[in-house]
């Protein structure tokens, strides 16, 4: 489950776009939130020069379109968080960053930092305004936190991270917006005795009230009917409940003239999972009692009987056929493994070629600018005129001399004697590996998905034969894939 908010950034009175860039950008990357700057990722964009190439590229911005305004929006920023305990900060980043892509599709270099100091891991997204062309803005559209959210919402689900269910525009209590389900409010549960006083059926209204004084409460009957429970910190007004509970229905309902009708509450049925025998052995026979204790063999007889039921489904017919149902299992976690390997080589060599797209970029538009500062020799001046092209032209080389190979001259791409690669043979590379990647992001999930579920039969199966040996192994692996 991720929560966003998209923010525009506006330019400070009394500072520079470099200056309210950098402030912005440093609370980011702040290295004691992002493991030492660990969970920091970016496109189009290197990280450590983030704000001087934001700040350039609107000054080309400027030179292009002769356009400036007055309280202009320099950048924005998607505060994205994450459920605690439901999500890791390496996979936080991976998502923050998917949807970075998805939502601004390619057309606005951005950074994505994701903070570990709170009890919820969350993402801070910045994005330039000005696109890498040059020519245009980002236009803040009505609808657009809207458009985030559904876009969070859909790579969240995609992702097995649950989501808000009919989010709400004002703020609500934490219970609620679980879905009603983790703990009800003291109203709800003043609604829960009142049902089960009116099914023992009093004679009258006073007989109603002394049972609801037998089940923990305080009535005070006057001008409005009062409850008080010692839970509560409030008292609660009878006129305040649903209509079904008012005075007058109730009176109704004890003097047989209409049917009670308790109040309908969502509770959805949990979802069926398959679960280990020994987890739920474990529970035994810790001293909550006889039916506890019977719940769970109850349990544990189902999951067995389901475990043997898909046993069967799939051709095999005894215990004799445990290895081959083995081989089967083994065959899919490989799957998997090779979908995990072939996204994560697509992953890196998408974040080679975003890096290399944009030095290569950062080069071509500062290489003249670097000349010149090469043919004033080095003119202090000329570098405090031109600061953010030529640091910029030296951080495309360094990133030249690290991410292409020498060749056979001696000579590296940094020292610019080679051809750099075409943009739009990176470009075609790019869409390509990212076609393939989100091609298989939901083959994976379903080999997972199998793989799980597979295993804690296998388990299940092994205890059930009685084959010791084989079943702590799938127990121990299971436990892996747990964490």
């Amino acid at each position: 489950m991720a929560t966003t908010r998209i923010i525009p950034m506006h330019q400070n009175k009394g500072k520079t776009i470099r200056q309210c860039l950098s402030d912005r950008l440093d609370y980011g990357k702040n290295p004691d939130k992002t493991q030492e700057g660990q969970l920091i990722s970016a496109y189009a964009c290197d990280p450590d020069t983030a704000d001087a190439e934001f700040a350039l590229s609107k000054r080309e911005y400027f030179q292009l379109t002769g356009r400036r305004q007055d309280s202009d929006v320099i950048a924005y920023q998607v505060r994205q968080s994450f459920r605690p305990g439901e999500i890791t900060p390496e996979e936080a980043n991976r998502i923050g960053y998917e949807f970075a892509e998805r939502f601004l599709k390619g057309n606005h270099a951005f950074i994505v930092c994701t903070h570990t100091d709170k009890q919820h891991i969350h993402n801070h997204i910045y994005w330039n305004s000005t696109s890498l062309d040059c020519t245009r803005k980002f236009r803040n559209f009505w609808g657009s936190t809207m458009a985030v959210r559904k876009l969070s919402d859909l790579i969240c689900v995609q992702h097995r991270l649950s989501v808000i269910e009919n989010p709400k525009p004002h703020g609500i209590s934490y219970n609620r917006w679980q879905g009603d389900i983790e703990k009800l409010s003291n109203r709800d549960r003043l609604c829960l005795d009142m049902d089960a006083a009116l099914a023992k059926k009093p004679h009258d209204l006073e007989g109603f009230y002394s049972l609801m004084e037998q089940a923990g409460y305080t009535v005070t009957r006057g001008k409005n009917i009062t409850f008080s429970h010692p839970r509560q910190k409030r008292n609660i007004r009878m006129c305040s409940l649903p209509e079904e509970y008012s005075e007058d229905v109730i009176r109704e309902v004890l003097a047989g003239r209409r049917i009670h009708n308790p109040r309908k509450r969502r509770s959805p049925l949990a979802e069926q999972k398959v679960q280990l025998v020994s987890a739920l052995e474990a529970k035994q026979n810790q001293g909550r009692g006889h039916y506890y204790d019977l719940s769970i063999q109850n349990q544990i007889t189902k999951q067995q009987a389901r475990a043997l039921l898909y046993y069967q489904q799939h051709g095999f017919t005894s215990a004799d056929d445990f290895d081959a149902f083995a081989e089967s299992v083994e065959a899919v976690k490989q799957r998997r493994d090779a979908l995990s390997a072939q996204i994560t080589s697509a992953e890196k060599r998408l974040n080679e070629i975003a890096v290399l797209q944009k030095h290569i970029t950062n080069y071509l538009k500062t290489k003249d600018i670097y000349a010149g500062y090469r043919a004033s020799g080095y003119s202090k001046a000329y570098y405090e005129e031109h600061e953010d092209a030529i640091k910029l032209c030296k951080a495309s080389k360094r990133a030249f001399d690290e991410l292409l190979p020498s060749d056979t001259s001696g000579k590296t791409a940094g020292s610019h004697k080679k051809q750099l690669p075409s943009l739009k043979a990176l470009r075609a590379e790019y869409a390509e590996l990212l076609a393939m990647k989100k091609a298989a992001y939901p083959e994976y999930y379903r080999a997972k998905d199998e793989y799980r579920e597979l295993l804690t039969y296998q388990a299940n199966l092994a205890g059930l034969f009685g084959i010791e040996n084989v079943r702590s192994a799938p127990q121990r692996e299971h436990q892996q894939e747990e964490k």
